[in-house]
């Protein structure tokens, strides 16, 4: 049987790799992602069959993720700039590179997310996956990993650039 990604197998392991060498559970995992711990099971075992995961090992290939985020996310999991709304920042608004940009609000790029607090008005776009930003308010490193690959689904040239700088960082630590 093929294994297919799916967007919510990326969200986990970006989760993954914003826990670093912390013990976790499949249980854990799936509450701070509220999503269900078969799912994260699933997700887990694609990830292995894409070499994108270390079942042995528990560990992210963080080489072959940055790989796949850099060159493949946007055209695998592309996402399309929408009407001007409040939500929770992502992409180039939020993180190492909102401090790099000036952004108006026509530049910036939000989630709308229920249950979490709109605090931004900008361009909406549909996140990786629909619970990634209650698990990224939670989250402040899951919630930096996710707004560099929003960057990299949806940014220009220079803006995809700097993510990529800013998730080798990340991604080498």
């Amino acid at each position: 049987m093929a294994a297919h990604l799916k967007p919510q197998d990326l969200v986990l392991a970006l989760k993954l790799v914003a826990l670093g060498p912390a013990e976790w559970t499949q249980p854990g995992v799936a509450r701070t992602l509220h999503v269900s711990a078969g799912e994260v099971n699933h997700g887990l075992k694609r990830l292995a069959a894409c070499h994108l995961y270390l079942a042995a090992e528990r560990r992210i290939v963080r080489a072959s993720l940055q790989e796949l985020l850099v060159s493949g996310l946007r055209y695998v999991f592309p996402a399309q700039l929408g009407l001007i709304g409040d939500g929770m920042p992502t992409a180039f608004s939020v993180g190492p590179l909102a401090g790099q940009l000036r952004l108006g609000d026509e530049d910036r790029v939000v989630w709308l997310a229920s249950g979490v607090a709109a605090t931004v008005r900008g361009r909406v776009i549909d996140p990786l996956y629909p619970s990634a930003p209650l698990a990224a308010a939670e989250d402040p490193k899951l919630h930096e990993l996710l707004a560099l690959a929003d960057t990299l689904r949806i940014g220009r040239a220079r803006e995809r650039a700097m993510a990529r700088t800013e998730l080798e960082k990340r991604l080498a630590a």
